[in-house]
């Protein structure tokens, strides 16, 4: 059977109890129409999951009694991976984090580069777009059976976030680009050893410029194409999320 599952922040789960704000808690009640006494499912976003019964039912919330914690409806991927994309015009982005949630991909950073067609006004923008990401993300870790949420960043330069991940030991960096770059077979034989995190970077539509390609070869970043054919950017994304997790992760 399959699990109805509610989202609640570890702030509003105890012990004994959880309860639901108004979001989760109109879906208990108007959509599922679920009553007093039926049993449901939890989890808090960071990993725990709770079988609950709903207690009482609000308009804007419900209150549900924990009867046990339980395992995860799906497991998390061994890797920590961080999908980097530039970012993308349009709704291109919104389905990169569904689906790289649904691939158990652990954080999103959305990446200005120096040729992406999208430009943010301001910081304001960029709060409510990450804030719209950071919803998907939620909707896409309940559907998918995850109890973990990923974490969308704030949108970073290119250059910071090169540099910034090349500092991180035992976490190599793959950079995806239509030239420049080794197969993927290749980069993955020079990764020496056990690998528990990789950061994989992924262009944008307007590709890369010279000196990102070097930046980022210069901080040890491996350079990796994916072949002949050209993928749009969200192709590309979904693709690298799926070919690593099936590599170094979870992903048969």
């Amino acid at each position: 059977m399959t699990r109805r599952r509610f989202y609640a922040p570890p702030s509003a789960i105890t012990s004994e109890n959880v309860n639901l704000g108004a979001d989760e808690a109109r879906h208990l009640r108007d959509v599922l129409r679920l009553k007093p006494g039926a049993e449901v499912y939890v989890f808090d976003g960071a990993g725990k999951e709770f079988h609950c019964r709903v207690r009482e039912s609000r308009r804007d919330s419900a209150a549900l009694t924990v009867i046990s914690e339980a395992e995860p409806a799906r497991p998390e991927s061994p890797l920590l991976l961080t999908l980097a994309v530039a970012l993308l015009k349009g709704e291109k982005f919104d389905l990169v984090v569904q689906k790289a949630t649904e691939l158990g991909v652990a954080r999103v950073v959305p990446v200005i580069t120096r040729h992406a067609d999208i430009r943010l006004r301001d910081e304001s923008e960029a709060v409510k777009r990450v804030a719209r990401w950071q919803r998907i993300a939620l909707e896409a870790a309940k559907q998918s059976g995850r109890a973990v949420v990923p974490q969308i960043d704030q949108p970073v330069t290119v250059g910071s976030l090169i540099r910034a991940d090349a500092t991180t030991v035992g976490s190599p960096g793959l950079l995806f680009s239509e030239r420049a770059g080794q197969p993927l077979a290749e980069a993955i034989r020079a990764i020496s050893g056990g690998v528990s995190a990789i950061t994989a970077l992924v262009g944008s539509e307007g590709g890369w410029a010279d000196e990102e390609l070097d930046e980022a070869r210069g901080n040890g970043w491996f350079l990796v194409t994916l072949g002949g054919r050209i993928l749009r950017a969200e192709t590309a994304a979904i693709t690298v999320a799926a070919l690593i997790q099936h590599r170094f992760g979870d992903l048969a």
